[in-house]
Order: C-alpha cells, then structure tokens, then sequence
C-alpha cells in the first residue's frame, strides 16, 4: 500500500465512527417503534451484546509490546477510576440518553448531545481552572443559540411540547455527564493506552447496567422479539464497538483535531438519516439551529493557528 493510498485510511476510519454513533438514535428510534420495550432493557441488551467484544480488545490490549509503559499494570486507584467513569459515561450518560430518545427525534438528541464540547470548556473552567477565552464564549452563544431555535420549532408543532422539553432535559443531562467523563479521563487514558481504558470502562459499565436491570425488571423481560435483538445486536456492533475502535484509530492516524472535524458530520447524518428511515420531517429553521451549533462547536474543537514567529 502506497503512501498516498494510507492517507486516505484516517479519514475513512473516522467518517465510519461518526456514521456508526449517529446510527445509534436512529436503531433505539427503531427499537420503540418496533415494540414497547424500556430504556433500561434496551441498554442491558446493548451492552449483553458488546461485553464479548469489548473482553476480546481487553484481551488484545494486553498483547501490546511488554516494554511499553501502558502495559503496566492497572494500578488500584486506576481501577477505582476505571469502574467511576464507566458508571457516569457509559451508563448513567447511556441511560439518560436512551429514555430521552423516548420523547425526542432522533436529530434533536444528536443536536443536544453535540453540545458536548461545549460543556468541557465549561467543566474545564470549573474543575481546572481554565479561562474561558473569547473564542470559546463566541462559540457557547453559537451553539445554544442553535438549540433554542431548533427546540422553539419542535415545541411549536410537537403535539406534546412537556415531552420535548422533557426529553431535552434527559439528553442535555447525559451531555454534562458524558462532559465530565471527557474531562477527568484524560490521565487515565495517557497511563493506560486508549484501548485497555475503553475496553475496561465500558466492562465496568456493563456490571452496572446488568445490576439494574436484575434490581428493576424481571429476566423476562429480555424475552424481545427477535428484531428488537437484532437491533440491539447491530447496536452492539455498528453503533457501539466498531465506532469506538474507529474513532481512536483515526485520531491516531490524523491527531484529535482532525478527527474532532470529521466529528462534526455527526448530527448531519444523524438529520439525513432520521429523514430517510424514520420519516422524521426537517425544516428549514430545524437547519438553521443546527448549523449553529456545529458552528459553535467547530469554534471549540479547532484549534487556531498559531501566529506566525
């Protein structure tokens, strides 16, 4: 393979990640129109069908050269923060994501979600002491500018405007929460490697989803039509493990800004595809709002040039 031919495999590993995750609303969109199946048991089944995979990148994390300094070994305070941060990003950020899916489009929640980026800068401000630059105020007014006028629109022609708000409210949660993952993983991952942190955390989210569900529902409740566990299976795969190997290597290949730009085509496909596989409608002010919030979100995750010496 050529020079110029690789090239091409960073940037193609990130397109795929991103239209893996934006398939993620659409599939849990399917999923409650298929049967009347809850959140929690719809996420137990996700990650019943990811926790084999994700034991198997453990498994070939572990088979990284032994001179490598993120081969060594987990160290207790490590596991304590592996086994919190899979419980705030993986499961409580999860949850609150699935049960606002449950009140909003599938584009709405990609919108909401996408703030993401924004509340670093503010969580970052908070926890670390980072300034706020002016940069990243421009792109806060952006961004929640955007939302207000797509969520304006919704609440106008929705026939339950309590859902919307409700359903906001849940996804805009599992943002802060997913924010607050973001910025205290950081260490971790630099003395772990990416993919013993993703593999473990997200195990360690599983234990949690499965003790709530045993504490919640009954094992009957698993009992789904099997297109609801075909969804939850492709879940799994597309939406949830592929993305997640996807996305680190393309950072890999192209560095995080890069990719964080590739990132941005996120809600895109998830309008596109809420459009052509739910029926969901878009409208031109829907547009509007969202180019606003990717706008306000590039502003935070594009680095600017440095001023020439």
């Amino acid at each position: 393979m050529t020079a110029t031919s690789r090239r091409w495999i960073g940037p193609l590993c990130a397109v795929l990640g991103v239209l893996g995750f934006s398939f993620k609303a659409i599939l849990i969109k399917l999923a409650y129109r298929e049967y009347p199946v809850d959140a929690i048991t719809l996420l137990t089944l996700r990650m019943l069908y990811s926790a084999p995979l994700f034991l198997a990148m453990a498994a070939w994390a572990q088979r990284a050269p032994r001179t490598s300094p993120r081969m060594s070994k987990i160290a207790r305070a490590d596991w304590w923060r592996l086994v919190w941060l899979g419980c705030i990003g993986y499961w409580l950020a999860s949850l609150l994501d699935f049960m606002g899916l449950q009140y909003i489009t599938a584009s709405l929640e990609r919108l909401v979600l996408f703030l993401y980026p924004t509340l670093v800068v503010l969580l970052s401000a908070l926890m670390l002491r980072q300034p706020i630059t002016r940069r990243a105020v421009a792109a806060l007014v952006l961004s929640y500018a955007g939302i207000a006028f797509v969520f304006w629109h919704d609440i106008r022609f929705a026939g339950d405007a309590g859902g919307t708000l409700k359903g906001g409210a849940l996804v805009f949660a599992s943002a802060i929460l997913y924010a607050l993952y973001l910025v205290q993983a950081g260490g971790v991952i630099a003395r772990l490697g990416s993919a013993r942190f993703i593999a473990w955390a997200m195990l360690a989210s599983t234990v949690f989803v499965v003790t709530q569900f045993l504490l919640t529902r009954p094992l009957a409740a698993l009992a789904v039509p099997r297109s609801v566990q075909a969804i939850s299976l492709a879940m799994a795969v597309f939406s949830t493990v592929l993305p997640t190997w996807l996305i680190a290597e393309s950072i890999r290949r192209m560095g995080a800004n890069a990719a964080s730009l590739v990132g941005s085509l996120g809600p895109v496909f998830t309008i596109g595809l809420g459009a052509m596989i739910l029926g969901e409608p878009v409208h031109a002010i829907q547009l509007a709002g969202a180019a606003l919030v990717l706008g306000g979100v590039l502003l935070v995750t594009l680095k600017p040039r440095s001023a020439a010496p």
